[in-house]
């Protein structure tokens, strides 16, 4: 041992002379020798010093030491590493000012607390635009049956134009400020909220010409379809367009940029709180434009000749309605320009936060901070490319995008379902709707958001947390299916008109000499408890008002029942709208459906906290958009396609249309509607689950969870060498 011992230190001696050892034929003298042998000294690392002083170099080359040589290096170069960050970011942060203009009193407001102030009122702003938008397109298409391409093209592009921008944007402008991005958004938004008001501007009366009396042996049906009516047609679908462009472009500060910049702005656990306010306030103010619009589009629902009569009289009224909420919806975005643009590049106390995040642990790879990416396509590809190869983030992504088909499933579904289900009208539907996706959407964001952050959880908690939400979505799904109505009766379609018609067909030998129009839909519940498609195939020849219903009388094809006596002695045999479906499971659906809503919203938020921890801090803003796109490619962009498709396999009728358009669908089959439903969430919770569950089994990985996201070369090949 002791001999061993001797022959180590005699071969270190020997390594320490060959370092100073002059090249061969140079002759130096003594004091050469030593000058040379401080300077050799001097070169050698600090760690290559103190390890020797520990070790004995042969000892080093042993595979555990050398392991704990190369861990000590990585380390000091870590903490240099971290220093040299905290650097960066702390030239970064400065004062709250507009331009060169610097205020000490608004110093005070230099703080995460105030931004989100602004920030959630703009996300309220694009949130109402967002629902008299889609108010508007729907109300549209009713009135002039636009093909589905054509309400699909005003639709869609709004995810189409932010999925080009996205990762260009969320590249570019991550590494800038980023509140003057957002205050840019402010800028955008107002702008896109003028395009969308301009045709309710100069469009003047764009009604359908339409007069209708939809009573038998009286119906007259005069659609001209004038000139005049593609002109705000065209007008109408052009703007829409472009300002949907423009929302598009300014949603991608918004949603990519600002979530980046409130989560360098505050801890490590608080993040989700922040975000979770940030999408409440999107989703409220989603609700707010459905309250605003709703009175400009309730009287062209189901409307008589009665109801297009008055509203063409107060169309003018009607017109300056829409103009003033999207330009109040704007002046609210453009309140914000001005605050945004005062605050700076990073929040005081951004470096010391960032600095603790980096110290804590589990936290990303960090060999990837130290990467710099300039400003070319070349270095944004190889970034992207780098992205990529996370399995991790790219399953995480494909989960979010399965979330927002379940949104789009729910919402194309939901009031049709509920409609047709419970025998409502459509406004009625339509709200009750509202009342159940929007609230219950806010509060499962929100809550999401806020159990993460109180219960500090890991990226894998993260994960296991979706896991469970999504499961118990499911499991409330399953009680869906049995909260049904039984299907009322609807002579022509369900009921074949007392054994004189035939199903599929609404004429009968009672109706046949009225010669009636099913481009029209206006349904009558009969003393028979019938209910039929208008009162013309009821053959009603006669109708007043009374006690502000309209009630109609001598119908052929009503024979049964009892018939009530007005006050003018008249004997009714119908009143407008749908008769009673006598189910009374309506509060528990809403229940149900209300909690499913709640659970499937903790999603979320998570999911992006989750996009958050698993890429390295450089990478924040570019993993968004890239997740942005996926979500878009995979999601919101096919997802209303896919789902009108299916939703209309379930019609069982479907009107003739005017003007050479395509027909509406009116009625549908509930038992197939109520599998659809279910069947859609379940698909796209069950795939949540799936992509979830992938991401946390690669990320539980003890070697290889950063794998996938870059090797060092030279770390490889000294690997390779060890090995041999």
């Amino acid at each position: 041992m002791e001999a061993a011992l001797a022959e180590v230190e005699a071969q270190e001696a020997q390594e320490e002379a060959a370092e100073v050892q002059p090249a061969e034929g140079f002759k130096a003298g003594k004091t050469q020798k030593a000058q040379n042998a401080g300077k050799a000294k001097e070169k050698q690392p600090m760690e290559k010093k103190v390890f020797r002083n520990i070790l004995p170099t042969t000892l080093i080359n042993v595979h555990p030491f050398r392991d704990l040589r190369q861990a000590w290096t990585k380390g000091n170069a870590l903490r240099s590493l971290s220093t040299t960050l905290r650097e960066r970011d702390e030239n970064l942060e400065g004062p709250c000012a507009l331009g060169c203009i610097v205020s000490l009193c608004c110093q005070r407001f230099n703080n995460i607390g105030c931004f989100m102030i602004f920030y959630c009122i703009l996300l309220l702003s694009q949130g109402i635009i967002f629902g008299l938008v889609d108010l508007s397109i729907d109300h549209f298409q009713k009135d002039y049956h636009l093909k589905a391409i054509e309400s699909l093209l005003i639709s869609l592009t709004y995810d189409i134009s932010s999925c080009l921008v996205a990762i260009f944007i969320a590249y570019y402008g991550g590494r800038g400020n980023r509140p003057r991005w957002i205050a840019v958004s402010s800028i955008l938004i107002g702008m896109g909220s003028l395009l969308f008001s301009y045709p309710y501007i100069t469009g003047g009366d764009y009604q359908l010409k339409t007069e209708i009396e939809d009573i038998c042996q009286a119906t007259k049906v005069i659609s001209t379809c004038q000139d005049a009516l593609p002109s705000f047609q065209s007008k109408y679908t052009s703007f829409f367009v472009f300002g949907q462009i423009v929302q598009g472009i300014a949603g991608i500060p918004l949603y990519i940029l600002g979530i980046t910049f409130v989560d360098d702005s505050v801890d490590r656990y608080s993040s989700g709180t922040y975000l979770g306010l940030g999408e409440a306030s999107t989703m409220t103010g989603y609700a707010l434009g459905i309250a605003i619009g709703a009175p400009q589009v309730q009287a062209s629902v189901n409307s008589t000749s009665l109801n297009k009569a008055k509203l063409r009289e107060d169309s003018t009224h009607w017109l300056w309605t829409w103009w003033i909420d999207f330009l109040l919806a704007g002046f609210i975005a453009w309140t914000t320009l001005i605050p945004l643009s005062c605050f700076p590049h990073n929040m005081p106390g951004t470096a010391k936060l960032k600095a603790e995040k980096r110290n804590q642990p589990n936290w990303p790879d960090t060999r990837l901070e130290h990467l710099e990416f300039g400003t070319s396509i070349k270095d944004l590809h190889s970034a992207v490319w780098i992205l990529m190869k996370n399995q991790v983030f790219v399953c995480l992504a494909l989960s979010r995008a399965t979330e927002y088909l379940l949104i789009i499933g729910v919402s194309e579904f939901l009031p049709k379902y509920i409609e047709n289900q419970y025998e409502l009208t459509p406004t009625v539907a339509t709200t009750l709707a509202g009342l159940v996706l929007l609230p219950g959407g806010a509060i499962g964001q929100l809550l999401g958001g806020v159990i993460i952050s109180k219960l500090e959880m890991s990226c894998k908690a993260i994960m296991r947390f979706v896991m469970a939400t999504s499961a118990i979505t499911l499991i409330l799904l399953v009680f869906i299916v049995f909260v049904r109505c039984e299907t009322v009766q609807l002579a022509g379609i369900t009921e074949n008109y007392d054994g004189t018609g035939q199903l599929g067909n609404l004429t009968a030998p009672c109706n046949s000499q009225c010669e009636c129009s099913s481009s029209f839909y206006s349904s009558i519940c009969g003393r028979d408890n019938v209910e039929y498609f208008s009162p013309c195939f009821a053959g009603c020849t006669d109708a007043k008002i009374f006690d502000s219903e309209r009630l109609y009388y001598n119908c052929a094809c009503i024979t049964k029942g009892l018939s009530t006596q007005d006050d003018q002695g008249d004997f009714n045999d119908a009143e407008s709208g749908k008769c009673d479906a006598k189910c009374y499971t309506l509060p528990l659906f809403i229940s149900f459906i209300f909690s499913t809503i709640v659970f499937a919203g903790f999603s979320g938020i998570p999911g992006i906290v989750a996009i958050l921890r698993i890429v390295s801090e450089e990478q924040h803003s570019l993993a968004l958009g890239v997740a942005f796109v996926i979500l878009r490619i995979f999601g919101t962009i096919p997802g209303p396609v896919i789902f009108k498709m299916v939703g209309e396999s379930s019609c069982t009728f479907r009107d003739t249309g005017t003007c050479g358009r395509a027909g509406s669908c009116w009625i549908y089959n509930k038992t197939k509607m109520a599998y659809l439903l279910v069947g859609i969430c379940f698909l796209c919770k069950g795939l949540t689950i799936f992509f979830t569950a992938v991401a946390l089994c690669i990320h539980s990985r003890p070697t290889k969870k950063n794998s996938n996201m870059l090797s060092a070369p030279d770390d490889s090949k000294r690997e390779r060498k060890g090995r041999s």
